[in-house]
């Protein structure tokens, strides 16, 4: 009875076993839904390279030949090997501890490097060209003028992400004491972002069009054609657009990386900058003080002998 078994576990299908994994990760690991997409791609994209079905197919050699692949024909960057190699050996640990695997074959493969990378960020009279063509551009109403000028000055003012923005609820934006909560950003974080008057007259102004809208939905941001939050999708064809008539090419991390870069500039301190950016790590931060030429040029001056 016990060999029957054995076999039919040693046969499933990767497909099902990695639905389980991502229940189980989604239920009881408490991982994001972001988290759990860049697993079902990682599987998937070793399944179809390796071309394997059956948990009994993985092998080093195979596995070997996914990252060789990946790292001198794709030319994947370092971070984004590990990635995939991040996503994997979760994966297949969990396989393991089910009885799935007898051992895990991505703990014998070693990642590399991550490059320091100054991250891309624009300058700010970019910044500002951008908010002045999202003000000027010829709406079909006042809703979506002031609703696109709020979302474009939310990222620019407060460095949110995307996802954040997108699950920003209108119980979240406090106009009147000028902060934002954001609620369980990445790495399951609940953090408090100061806004200034500009951004807060901003945002005043949407929530008066949304209320004359009759928007009603939870969400903050709101879809112009029903009542629901904007979409992911919703949110692309807008700075894509925004794109096409500033020439400026940007998207929504770039004006992340923006927001902190303009922070230092402007004399923000390097904890502070860590906090509002949701950063588990000052590490993280640091990399920020690289991008900003001007932070450095200012700190340069106070050399006792310049």
């Amino acid at each position: 009875m016990d060999n029957c078994i054995l076999n039919v576990i040693i046969f499933m299908s990767i497909q099902i076993i990695s639905q389980k994994f991502f229940d189980y990760s989604l239920t009881f690991k408490g991982y994001s839904p972001t988290t759990i997409k860049g697993y079902k791609a990682a599987i998937k994209n070793y399944c179809n390279v390796c071309k394997v079905s059956e948990i009994e197919d993985v092998t080093i050699e195979n596995v070997r030949h996914f990252f060789y692949q990946g790292r001198t024909i794709k030319k994947w960057t370092s971070s984004s090997f590990i990635a995939f190699h991040k996503a994997l050996i979760v994966f297949f640990r969990y396989c393991v501890a089910e009885g799935y695997m007898k051992t895990n074959p991505i703990e014998e493969i070693e990642v590399p490097k991550l490059e320091r990378k100054i991250p891309p960020k624009l300058t700010k009279q970019e910044s500002m060209r951008i908010l002045e063509v999202v003000d000027n551009y010829p709406y079909s109403s006042n809703f979506l003028r002031f609703r696109n000028y709020a979302i474009f000055a939310t990222f620019i003012f407060t460095g949110l992400r995307k996802s954040e923005l997108l699950h920003l609820k209108y119980t979240d934006v406090d106009i009147e004491n000028r902060s934002i909560f954001v609620r369980q950003g990445k790495g399951h974080k609940d953090r408090i972002i100061p806004i200034n008057y500009r951004l807060a007259e901003a945002l005043l102004k949407y929530v008066e069009v949304r209320k004359k809208a009759w928007k009603t939905c939870p969400e903050f941001f709101v879809s112009y054609t029903l009542d629901t939050g904007l979409t992911e999708s919703g949110l692309k064809k807008l700075v894509d657009k925004i794109n096409a008539c500033t020439g400026i090419r940007f998207g929504v991390h770039k004006l992340r990386h923006t927001f902190a870069t303009l922070m230092l500039e402007g004399g923000c301190d390097i904890y502070s900058l860590s906090r509002m950016m949701g950063h588990s790590d000052i590490k993280t931060t640091t990399v920020y003080l690289a991008a900003s030429a001007e932070h450095l040029r200012e700190q340069m001056l106070k050399h006792p002998l310049n």
